[in-house]
């Protein structure tokens, strides 16, 4: 255990307030030196948890340096389950400076980024997918991510694998407790009852792992590529749904020669826009790369914008730029120019597809738009539903799972209980990593907290 006092500034620019937070042992005792109460008779060393203090940060001289507000927690009962104290000054610079230097000085260290939640998980406070929480959580930039961060804080993850993993931790015992009888030839576990825990931990893992492709959209924002015939009016497309003249729009067929990806937020979802090159035939060394990353980006793509130009054949038009096995109802048709061609013909698209008539120049129907986008990439989960978004979740829940997988084919042969138990075995481990209960080493505690910031 570390018994080192540390302190950082939470809070980031602008505002009127700061907060810097100090955790240890010595908290009070070094805010007893440069904190003076306006009651006289009253010293922060005696503070009550949970309560609030008013008074002076004074530097050694004894000159004011803020009126601010304290507030105590004590151990156990605060965030990192140690002696913890808030700060909370006017949010000037020289200030803050002034009020940081002033605890390092008697006695505290500064944090390094992502300390305190690293001491609340070693305190017990909460798991290491709870912690990762934390982070997932302070970086969320939609209310899909923050709902997701939110569900994971609360021990959504936590409190499923602790239940499946109390079972099969009963069965290997139970299994490893018939080697020690091998003679006697007698099974003290229920194979039936163990092979029907090992399928719905299958099932459990399999749809965590299954969901890591939407949770990793969301955190990173769901690929929608934009794809067409040069001159469709894809980059003006682009313009008009960002509401920026983010690409350049031109007459000259082959001026977008790469791909251009921005962001837009849609019902609190983030979506990663993708701006492609226009699709055709031609000689050019430097418009075909272009071309090939357009492809490129199409068959990545989670929902498709083919913009179509009603003047020509919009049947030939998505057969040329569509592949034959991309999901049909992942594709928006967007037929463009609708206030020149309003009546045009979409009988000839193939069947699943949504077809969405706007003018891009005089952003028209971009609500429309908006509303097909949303229901394409809909995705029906609740606030107790656990949704992956953590690379290190997804590998390690994958090994878990081939782990019970490779258990149920043993049993399945009948192997002995040596090899069924040893595969359990494997996935216990797993979900301990998980949690964090078998992480102990410094080097992959400082390689998952090194992106935290600091105060957190």
């Amino acid at each position: 255990m570390n018994n080192t006092t540390i302190t950082a500034i939470c809070t980031g620019h602008g505002g009127a307030i700061s907060v810097l937070r100090i955790s240890g042992g010595d908290t009070l005792y070094i805010l007893d030196k440069i904190f003076r109460p306006l009651r006289k008779d009253f010293s922060i060393v005696n503070a009550e948890a949970n309560r609030l203090y008013n008074g002076f940060i004074v530097d050694n001289d004894g000159n004011e340096i803020d009126r601010v507000v304290v507030t105590v927690y004590l151990s156990p009962h605060s965030y990192t389950g140690e002696n913890v104290a808030e700060i909370s000054c006017h949010a000037s610079s020289y200030i803050q400076k002034e009020i940081l230097s002033l605890l390092l000085k008697n006695g505290a260290q500064l944090a390094q980024p992502g300390e305190f939640t690293r001491r609340a998980f070693q305190n017990k406070k909460m798991d290491l997918s709870q912690a990762e929480a934390v982070a997932d959580l302070i970086a969320s930039k939609s209310k899909a991510e923050h709902l997701l961060a939110v569900n994971q804080m609360r021990g959504g993850i936590t409190l499923e694998i602790k239940r499946l993993r109390d079972l099969l931790l009963k069965f290997t015992s139970l299994m490893e407790l018939e080697l020690d009888f091998s003679e006697e030839d007698v099974e003290f576990a229920d194979r039936t009852q163990l092979k029907n825990i090992l399928i719905e931990t299958e099932n459990y893992l399999s749809r965590l792992v299954s969901s890591f492709k939407y949770g990793n959209a969301i955190k990173n924002g769901i690929p929608v590529a934009i794809c067409g015939e040069p001159n469709a009016g894809k980059s003006t497309l682009l313009n008009a749904l960002l509401n920026d003249e983010r690409a350049i729009v031109s007459d000259i067929p082959g001026t977008t020669r790469d791909v251009l990806e921005d962001y837009l937020n849609i019902d609190g979802v983030t979506y990663r826009l993708i701006d492609t090159a226009g699709i055709r035939q031609t000689d050019d060394r430097i418009e075909k790369l272009g071309i090939d990353r357009a492809k490129n980006a199409i068959s990545k793509a989670e929902i498709v914008l083919i913009v179509l130009n009603p003047a020509a054949n919009i049947q030939q038009q998505f057969d040329e730029i569509i592949p034959e096995d991309f999901p049909r109802e992942k594709i928006i048709a967007v037929i463009n120019k609708s206030d020149i061609y309003a009546d045009t013909d979409i009988s000839s698209l193939p069947q699943g597809v949504s077809v969405v008539k706007i003018s891009a120049k005089h952003k028209t129907n971009l609500d429309g738009l908006f509303a097909k986008i949303s229901q394409l990439s809909a995705f029906d989960f609740n606030q107790d539903e656990v949704i992956l978004t953590n690379v290190r979740h997804f590998t390690i829940f994958s090994e878990a799972l081939d782990a019970v997988k490779r258990a149920e084919t043993a049993l399945e042969s009948g192997l002995s209980g040596e090899f069924v138990s040893q595969d359990i075995r494997d996935a216990l481990r797993a979900f301990a990593e998980i949690t964090g209960d078998e992480i102990t080493t410094d080097e992959v505690l400082g390689n998952i907290f090194k992106n935290f910031c600091i105060g957190k």
